[in-house]
């Protein structure tokens, strides 16, 4: 069995101190032998992802040892494969974390999410950034840092005269769940 119990945050040191107890949430797994679920799995992370921030604490009780499923292992072809986790607006490639602005991420997912169309810079501007009234160039500029981070991995495709698109080669899966 695993206990989770995460208590609130403490206010910022500008607030005057005083004492403040505040409700705590605990989680109770119980787990059988063996290999979690995915879901679960990815539970279990991100419970450790918020106690190794300081929000929380994890702490484990009984006896049932915690075991994750193995990742398939990484072939060729999954090293160029762009999964935009919109949930956690997360961008992995392949087995890497893709570390991108709020601008580069969301204009990545518009892409991802109207595959097959063309989009003029003036269209990314109203749908992307949410207005129009920014120099035209701003999304050139947006895409080459984005086409550098993907690391030459082909995304974006260039329309010359009209705009951008999703690449038709782009092996590129959006996750709503994560």
């Amino acid at each position: 069995m695993s206990v989770v119990a995460i208590p609130t945050r403490p206010h910022p040191v500008a607030r005057p101190s005083r004492q403040r107890t505040g409700p705590t949430l605990t989680i109770t797994l119980d787990l059988t032998p063996g290999p979690l679920s995915p879901r679960l799995a990815r539970l279990v992370q991100l419970l450790g992802e918020l106690a190794e921030a300081g929000e929380g604490q994890l702490s484990t009780t009984g006896t049932a040892a915690v075991v994750a499923p193995e990742p398939p292992p990484a072939t060729a072809a999954d090293s160029d494969h762009v999964r935009i986790l919109a949930g956690s607006r997360a961008v992995r490639c392949g087995d890497r974390v893709v570390a991108l602005t709020r601008i580069e991420y969301d204009l990545l997912l518009f892409l991802a999410e109207h595959p097959r169309r063309v989009f003029t810079r003036l269209q990314l501007l109203s749908n992307v950034w949410g207005y129009e009234h920014a120099v035209l160039r701003t999304v050139d500029v947006h895409v080459r840092r984005l086409r550098a981070k993907l690391d030459g991995v082909e995304v974006v495709t260039t329309v010359h005269g009209v705009g951008y698109r999703l690449a038709d080669e782009a092996r590129i899966s959006v996750d709503h769940t994560r």
